[in-house]
């Protein structure tokens, strides 16, 4: 199993070699993108890429926790956070993959 990291570089040279935008166009095209998407998830909109899958913002409530090194309780605040679904395209392509 292959533990890489698919970085914004590598992302951007490939719109570059797929698409034929030069470099530039092709980060600023990445970076706008990526931007859309935290505005709409700042905003709580849910986002939907056809064929991949879906970005929601869900509220968790203040709850208590463990400090695993030592035990002690903490409260752990309120927040929001990001979950991601995958499509059903994209888990089948991932479980096919192996």
């Amino acid at each position: 199993m292959s533990n890489q990291t698919v970085t914004r570089a590598e992302v951007t040279d490939a719109i570059v070699r797929e698409v034929g935008l030069t470099r530039q166009e092709s980060s600023d095209l990445l970076d706008r993108t990526l931007d859309m998407i935290g505005a709409a998830l700042e905003r709580e909109d849910e986002v939907k890429l056809s064929r991949f899958g879906n970005f929601v913002v869900r509220s968790k409530a203040a709850r208590e926790g463990r400090n695993p090194k030592t035990g002690e309780e903490a409260t752990i605040a309120a927040r929001r956070v990001v979950t991601f679904r995958p499509s059903p395209m994209l888990k089948t392509r991932v479980d096919e993959a192996e």
